[in-house]
């Protein structure tokens, strides 16, 4: 199996480094991970909606040029369904089961992510109604996966 996940935006805290570190570590007993980082376009402070909606296209184009070929796109989406960990790791085997042994999750930028690219993905993934820094959600994902292989294999960590 492997996991890539594609985020826009770099990670400046070291902090944040080394829990994604960390956890890429820990789920490469069970899987490849790969990580791409596209740029972030910059924001102005008062931007209109539709220069809003301009930053996100450009910035899903850059991602969509990125989405391997073949893998099982999800998109993080605050509209998307809300899964518990038990599910997640459902989702996960029914996925490498069914459809691609390649899972591609989808972070977007500050604003979210464009439409362009939302139209691509095969699922949307909600993880909580409030907002989260894009940067702290991938590191709340690799953690997430991590425990999905934990629980699909039958080890504590999972409680």
């Amino acid at each position: 199996m492997k996991i890539t996940i594609i985020s826009v935006g770099s990670i400046k805290e070291k902090y944040l480094k080394d829990a994604i570190a960390e956890y890429k570590k820990r789920i490469s007993k069970y899987s490849l991970v790969e990580e791409i980082t596209v740029a972030d376009e910059p924001i102005k402070e008062k931007s209109s909606e539709f220069q809003n909606e301009e930053i996100k296209e450009k910035e899903a184009q850059r991602i969509i040029a990125k989405i391997p070929a073949k893998s099982y796109k999800i998109a993080l989406n605050l509209k998307g369904e809300m899964l518990s960990s038990e599910e997640l790791a459902m989702k996960i085997n029914r996925v490498a089961t069914y459809h691609s042994s390649h899972i591609t999750f989808i972070i977007g930028g500050s604003l979210g992510l464009g439409v362009s690219v939302l139209k691509l993905m095969d699922y949307h993934l909600c993880f909580s109604k409030m907002t989260f820094p894009h940067q702290l959600m991938k590191v709340i994902l690799l953690e997430q996966i991590y425990r999905s292989f934990k629980i699909l294999n039958h080890e504590t960590y999972h409680k």
